[in-house]
């Protein structure tokens, strides 16, 4: 399907030119999955050969996802601001904006029901008779339940919206950034022709800001290898066995969510889950190793630009997808909490089961961007219903690291798979291209997926438009394939 394309000449940043010209194959030990992989096997030799120089690392790792929190919130605000700025008109963006939360809601719903269904039917916490008395609380779990059970089903409403602008970005806040971004991006459209030294401005700043991203992410391996060797270290494999059951049926419900429920929705849009799996190997491997998926935002964006979704329909679903459709994190809520509710022998009728469910309908919304999250609305769900022990958490606390990487692998390919879903709703994807370059044909990338780039002209042509009936001027940075 013809679409808009903004490209760029990859020799100046910024410089309107023709489609990115295939880059030169590069040889296998250059890639930077390669080196990723590596420094995960390394990681997992030294943790488990040398527990305490395992854990003495852990500095590499946090350092590494720090540089990325670091520069990942100003990514979303420009990448979310031309978005908007760079669709036709407002109304488009609204369009794009509703069928996304709609897709979000129905797939977070999916996964929610789906932990509660396996729960139900394999009950591991059943035999452990936890004495919730006897369960000690202190720490870094005791500063989160005592966050969580501070908050209600409320408050992710209260906190979408931040005190401040510059807080919001201080703090990585996503939500927060997200909606400031939002309403600017909206304002730009609305201002019209005034705002486009606004919009070109911020296009220069992503730029910038990606070359930034693009420096931090060379130390990737090194980041990979100290997080997973200090995760080997500090818990040892022996963690593994003792709630190897529960980590089975978190592991087990995920891949059947990504092959099955994924691969569903992919079918009915004509494309194949296997080989998305397979394009995303190098961004599923960077989350594996650092634990987080906010280290690959800015690639998936740019993975699915190159299979066809246009700029600003990924701009738009991918970073909202990283607040709103968390589904590995919704299926690790269900779990922990009937989890608990199982271990400590607090019974739950149907009825109480889906009262739970509808607060973390709300509650699991809010679940990014913050270190803890997961369990800060754990511990506000299991506060809000009341019945299970909010201190029973803890019986789940060990264990959480190894959860981690499957909630951030899973978060990765639901919100990779609802930007094709979109963009196919919209009738703007170019399912041929999504085809050839998901079956490895060679198709010239519109951008380097190995070096994401930053959004480049749509936002300043599509910002020129006063209101939705005036067509936006040309700019000739825009080329139509």
């Amino acid at each position: 399907m013809a679409q808009a394309i903004a490209t760029t000449d990859p020799g100046t940043p910024g410089t309107p030119g023709a489609a990115v010209p295939p880059p030169a194959r590069r040889r296998w030990y250059s890639q930077l999955y390669v080196w990723v992989l590596a420094g995960i096997l390394a990681g997992i030799v030294v943790g488990a050969a040398w527990p305490s120089a395992g854990e003495d690392l852990k500095p590499l790792g946090d350092t590494f996802v720090n540089a990325i929190k670091m520069i990942i919130t100003p990514i979303i605000f420009v990448t979310v601001v031309t978005g908007i700025a760079g669709v036709d008109n407002l109304r488009s963006a609204g369009r794009i904006g509703w069928k996304s939360l709609v897709y979000f809601e129905i797939l977070t719903t999916i996964a929610l029901v789906l932990g509660l269904v396996v729960m139900n039917v394999l009950r591991p916490g059943d035999g452990v008779h936890a004495d919730v008395g006897a369960i000690h609380v202190t720490g870094t779990a005791q500063e989160y339940i005592d966050k969580g059970e501070s908050q209600g089903w409320w408050h992710f409403l209260t906190d979408l919206v931040p005190s401040s602008i510059v807080g919001a970005f201080a703090e990585g806040d996503v939500l927060q950034v997200l909606f400031f971004a939002v309403l600017f991006g909206i304002a730009i459209k609305l201002v019209g022709r005034p705002a486009l030294g606004v919009a070109a401005g911020i296009e220069k700043t992503g730029q910038v800001l990606f070359s930034v991203l693009r420096i931090v992410m060379y130390a990737a391996p090194v980041g990979a290898f100290g997080a997973m060797a200090f995760t080997v270290g500090k818990y040892g494999l022996d963690t593994l066995t003792s709630l190897g059951k529960l980590i089975a049926v978190f592991y087990g419900t995920s891949l059947f969510f990504v092959l099955v429920v994924l691969g569903v929705v992919m079918a009915i849009i004509r494309l194949n889950i296997f080989q998305l799996l397979r394009y995303m190997k190098d961004e599923l491997l960077i989350v594996l190793g650092t634990s987080s998926s906010e280290t690959v935002l800015p690639r998936v964006v740019t993975k699915m630009e190159n299979l066809g979704v246009p700029r600003q329909v990924a701009g738009l679903t991918v970073p909202t997808g990283y607040s709103f459709n968390l589904d590995g994190t919704c299926i690790y809520l269900t779990l922990a909490a009937l989890y608990v509710a199982q271990a400590t022998d607090t019974a739950l009728s149907f009825g109480q089961q889906l009262g739970l469910l509808g607060v973390l309908l709300l509650t699991s919304k809010g679940a990014a961007g913050v270190t803890g999250s997961g369990f800060i609305v754990l511990a506000a769900t299991l506060s809000t219903v009341g019945h299970v022990p909010v201190a029973g958490i803890m019986l789940v606390f060990g264990i959480d690291k190894f959860m981690s990487e499957c909630r951030a692998l899973t978060n990765v390919c639901g919100n990779s798979v609802a930007s094709l879903v979109v963009a196919s709703w919209e009738g703007v994807l170019d399912r041929d291209r999504a085809r050839k370059v998901l079956a490895g044909e060679k198709v010239p990338p519109l951008a380097d997926p190995e070096f994401p780039t930053a959004p480049a002209s749509g936002a300043p042509d599509a910002a020129a438009a006063p209101d939705d009936h005036e067509p936006a001027p040309k700019v000739p940075a825009a080329a139509t394939a």
